[in-house]
């Protein structure tokens, strides 16, 4: 089983950074295409950024430009770095590692962290 751990979330005002940090218990993390996603209160979670192993990243159209995602495989983490916070980014930020078993037909496994809170004031 992987276990994700979140860290670095808490409060900011607007304009301001935060730098969030996901380190995994293994290292089929560093075979997994890795992502975080969150989830603001009475919405549905949604993903923010993506990178894949080779380092392809890929960013909802409400981050770009503001937070950039990367990976360091020998330390088995992923991390976030957001600027320009603004107060609509005040979520539940989660980690993701998705990995696929090249099985017959290829079988697909999602691991989450438990969460960290991000809130951006006015």
């Amino acid at each position: 089983q992987v276990q994700l751990v979140e860290s670095g979330g808490g409060l900011v005002q607007a304009g301001g950074f935060l730098s969030l940090s996901c380190a995994a218990s293994n290292r089929i993390t560093s075979s997994s295409t890795m992502g975080w996603y969150r989830q603001a209160p009475g919405k549905q979670r949604e993903l923010v950024a993506t990178i894949t192993t080779t380092g392809i990243s890929n960013y909802a159209d409400s981050v770009k430009g503001r937070f950039t995602i990367s990976r360091d495989n020998a330390k088995n983490s992923v991390y976030l770095q957001m600027n320009n916070l603004k107060p609509e980014d005040t979520a539940v930020y989660y980690c993701n590692a998705h990995w696929t078993l090249y099985s017959d037909p290829p079988t697909p496994y999602d691991y989450w962290g438990q969460g960290t809170q991000v809130t951006v004031s006015a």
